[in-house]
């Protein structure tokens, strides 16, 4: 089976442990799938810029925030296909060929199953959570990465240049012109925040977040909540 080509984004940020093992993972696809692989870095201080150039990615720069970063990149590819993920994920056995299904399959969004890394009840639990969020209400969150069509972005109005909730907007936007459909493999995701706040704090705290998102505060100031609490230096606002 064969599909469109296909660019894949990756907004990074001091992700120097992390982002090595996402390269070499989608290295390891076939190479007609992916035609443009690029990692747009907000001011990392690690190394990772030179391990993304090493890892095959081409580099762009831009103010930290993650909806920024995306917008960046995607304006720098051309494919038709668009996959966009987070530094910190790695893909497992079957990414090619779920993608590959989707690619072919009527007009849609997609995003994969939540994967936390670590062990413990709460996080499986947290999966299954996540997983019915993402079949029954398709409301997938950004660390699930997306899969969909250039045409259905632009369509929806391009990626907002959010520090933060730009997955919510785009989602929100998504969901007025498409299915938002599970590919049904797992995509696991640091979980570095979970074992800081503990599942149930990490929840709650996601959840205050979106409720003041809501009630009107910015995205700017979301975002200094949002890294401050996990003691990021971090500039999450564009200069």
């Amino acid at each position: 089976m064969t599909a469109a080509p296909l660019a894949v984004v990756i907004p990074s940020f001091n992700e120097a442990e992390r982002l090595p093992s996402l390269l070499a993972d989608l290295a390891a696809g076939p190479a007609d799938l992916i035609t443009d692989l690029v990692v747009v870095d907000g001011g990392s201080s690690d190394g990772t810029p030179q391990l993304a150039r090493l890892g095959g990615a081409q580099l762009l720069q831009a103010p930290a925030g993650r909806g920024l970063q995306l917008q960046r990149g995607i304006a720098a590819t051309t494919a038709p296909w668009l996959l966009l993920l987070h530094a910190d994920c790695r893909l497992h056995p079957g990414w090619v060929a779920a993608l590959r299904r989707a690619m072919a399959s009527p007009e849609a969004a997609w995003a994969f199953d939540l994967a936390v890394e670590g062990q413990g009840l709460s996080l499986r639990l947290l999966e299954q959570a996540v997983r019915l969020r993402t079949q029954l209400r398709q409301l997938p969150y950004g660390d699930q990465g997306l899969l969909l069509q250039r045409s259905l972005l632009e369509r929806a109005g391009g990626m907002p240049a959010l520090p933060l909730m730009e997955d919510l907007v785009l989602i929100q936007k998504l969901q007025r012109l498409a299915p938002i459909r599970r590919l049904g493999c797992p995509l696991q995701v640091n979980g570095r925040r979970w074992r800081r706040h503990g599942v149930l704090g990490t929840a709650w705290r996601n959840g205050q977040l979106r409720q003041a998102w809501r009630r009107g505060i910015s995205a700017e100031q979301l975002a200094e909540r949002y890294y401050a609490s996990d003691g990021s230096t971090r500039s999450p606002s564009p200069e």
